[in-house]
């Protein structure tokens, strides 16, 4: 069953099971962040890479930071964004996708929530944000396993041309000079999984696949906190770091 909270989100703005199923992806996005932010109440929030501003939503509703900021690349979205209204946004404009149109140290905390993954020159949108704000949180799916040559197409069919396990992230965050304060590993959540399998591919929905499904969330839950960090890394679908500037800033050229 899918949560009160995602139904009511659907009602409230769209109908249709592509945006529905945006909004349940981002409301565990959100909540990765809000995980991994514990230690820190920002005011002023950046989300770099907004979309449609589905993670934004969750973190207006609960009222993660006082004033919300959104970039995205679409003007298509900077306006989906504006129309959900939300009370805590006070801009929402589009940039080119690596320039941050902000001052220097402007914001508490910038959110770059499964963008990186799309980004040619990393390094230089790490640079700009780690520029605007104190904090960065990120985010990436962890697309890399073992396999993975046969699902390529896949990951390329939704425009990723990097990949990333948690060591590969923390190594590209460590070495532009951010320090790691928090992170945590996430696997897919049983009502996502189901909301793909039953709605996305329109699976017939039986008793077995459904067994199934919420069997192997809770052996690989019970492996990885039984066998430790590894294993959950080698289960995990995404990886959520929350960073800050370092004293001993790295520069590479």
């Amino acid at each position: 069953m899918l949560s009160e909270e995602v139904k009511t989100a659907y009602d409230n703005f769209y109908t249709n099971s592509d945006v529905a199923w945006r909004m349940l992806g981002a409301k565990y996005k959100a909540q990765n962040i809000v995980d991994v932010c514990k230690a820190i109440k920002p005011k002023k929030v950046l989300e770099v890479g907004a979309g449609d501003g589905s993670i934004l939503h969750f973190l207006n509703d609960w009222n993660f930071a006082p004033e919300l900021y959104a970039l995205e690349i679409a003007q298509s979205g900077v306006e989906i964004i504006q129309e959900r209204n939300l009370s805590k946004l006070t801009e929402a404009q589009t940039f080119d996708g690596y320039k941050i149109p902000y001052e220097d140290d402007t914001f508490d905390l910038v959110i770059l929530a499964h963008v990186l993954e799309h980004v040619e020159h990393e390094r230089i949108l790490l640079r700009e944000l780690k520029r605007v704000a104190k904090y960065i949180v990120v985010e990436v799916p962890k697309d890399y396993r073992f396999g993975v040559d046969q699902r390529m197409k896949h990951f390329l069919d939704y425009g990723h041309i990097n990949m990333y396990t948690p060591t590969s992230l923390r190594f590209l965050l460590q070495s532009e000079g951010l320090e790691i304060l928090e992170d945590k590993v996430s696997m897919t959540a049983t009502e996502t999984v189901k909301f793909n399998e039953f709605i996305n591919r329109k699976a017939p929905k039986t008793f077995s696949k459904n067994l199934k499904i919420e069997l192997e969330y809770r052996i690989k839950r019970a492996l990885g906190n039984l066998l430790g960090r590894k294993k959950q890394e080698q289960f995990a679908n995404a990886y959520t770091v929350l960073t800050q500037k370092s004293d001993s800033n790295l520069h590479i050229f």
